[in-house]
């Protein structure tokens, strides 16, 4: 009986952290949405492609990925393929560059989860 629940204690546990940082930003009215977005000009437009290692889910690890480099200042695109572990970026290089990008992927969670690797700039 103390076999069982300590195994099932470390399933849970096991469950709760085998994906981090799974909050996400609040949903909001789309009408609203639609106003408060913004036209920008691209004056360098570029991509990135690299490979992410350390993602363990795609709803927890592969869509907070995505959601944190969406949400950067320059970042027109951001795709995260779980299964592929690769991401692609289409970027204004006016504004951000390569550097800052891998570092938001590699410091998300607690900072030594995720690794950036390949990373290829297409203009």
């Amino acid at each position: 009986m103390n076999f069982t629940k300590s195994l099932l204690s470390l399933l849970i546990t096991l469950l709760f952290i085998s994906c981090k940082e799974t909050a996400s930003k609040p949903l909001s009215n789309s009408k609203e949405s639609t106003a408060e977005e913004k036209v920008t000009v691209v004056t360098k437009p570029e991509t990135a492609s690299f490979k992410i290692e350390g993602m363990t889910c795609a709803m927890g690890c592969a869509k907070t990925i995505e959601t944190k480099l969406s949400n950067m200042n320059g970042v027109q695109k951001a795709t995260v393929d779980f299964d592929k572990k690769e991401a692609t970026v289409d970027f204004d290089a006016a504004i951000l560059n390569a550097d800052k990008i891998k570092k938001t992927v590699e410091s998300a969670a607690d900072g030594e989860t995720y690794k950036v690797s390949d990373l290829k700039i297409k203009s």
